[in-house]
């Protein structure tokens, strides 16, 4: 985290909205703003959702979405890109087209948002094949759970084994990086694969038994797109953010009926004035 009173690393976030707070660009700004980055944001959808599941969703015209983008990127310009909710081709095709004319040398972590915590889906399934051909060649790292890098690698994961497939597959679309997030898993313990390069890494860590989980896809890419635009390598950015996302969890503040979102301001002391 910067000094008090500082902030370093610009974050644009380009995701939807989450009316309940705990998932979209409201985890994503709390996230950045936690870990000492600046967040600045596109807004792609509007969600009506809480802690039990989303129950409309409302997009904003891709032409606007660009205007934001460009509006930022022109005047305060940017360390790190991150996207979430892109729930459709027009949306994927645009996002990739300004990040291409004005976030060259920027890195982008794509979280390929698919489905809600509930299920509920937030990308037409006709997107996927934009998202691989459009978005995923020009990412730093991509961020998928289980569901969504079966969707990408085009095949079933169950195994460890099977989740280093898929990661090397998904590098196969052109990401410099995939980190694949393990928790849909059963096991006891968690495991991430790190795929960079020739490099594949398992990071695990003990399962936090809790229905506080909303919006930790969310958390995990920003936090990692933050530390990334504060000049961390990949690896450490993600040995940050998995830590920052573990204490989040375990010191959930335990509200909502469903899955409730986490603590994202465990690393801020409170004013005393």
């Amino acid at each position: 985290m910067s000094a008090a009173g500082s902030l370093q690393g610009r974050v644009l976030i380009v995701a939807g909205s989450d009316s309940g707070g705990g998932a979209g660009i409201q985890a994503d700004i709390k996230t950045v703003t936690a870990l000492g980055a600046y967040a600045m944001t596109a807004i792609t959808a509007l969600t009506a959702q809480d802690t039990n599941g989303v129950a409309g969703v409302v997009g904003v015209d891709p032409a606007f979405i660009a205007q934001q983008m460009r509006m930022v990127l022109d005047d305060i310009g940017a360390d790190a890109l991150k996207t979430g909710m892109l729930h459709n081709a027009a949306v994927i095709e645009t996002v990739a087209a300004v990040a291409r004319e004005k976030a060259q040398g920027i890195p982008l972590v794509v979280d390929p948002v698919m489905y809600a915590k509930g299920g509920h889906p937030l990308l037409e399934a006709a997107a996927i094949t934009a998202l691989k051909a459009r978005l995923l060649p020009i990412a730093a790292v991509v961020t998928p759970n289980i569901p969504e890098a079966e969707a990408i690698a085009g095949m079933t994961i169950r195994t460890v084994a099977d989740m280093r497939a898929a990661a090397r597959a998904i590098v196969g679309f052109g990401p410099q990086a995939v980190l694949l997030k393990g928790g849909h898993m059963e096991d006891r313990d968690v495991t991430d694969i790190l795929v960079h390069g020739e490099t594949v890494e398992e990071m695990t860590h003990p399962r936090i038994e809790t229905r506080h989980t909303h919006g930790t896809g969310c958390t995990l890419a920003s936090a990692l797109a933050a530390g990334l635009a504060q000049g961390l390598a990949l690896r450490a950015a993600v040995i940050r953010a998995r830590a920052y996302v573990l204490e989040a969890i375990r010191t959930a503040p335990g509200f909502g009926h469903g899955h409730g979102p986490l603590n994202h301001a465990h690393t801020v002391a409170p004013f005393e004035g």
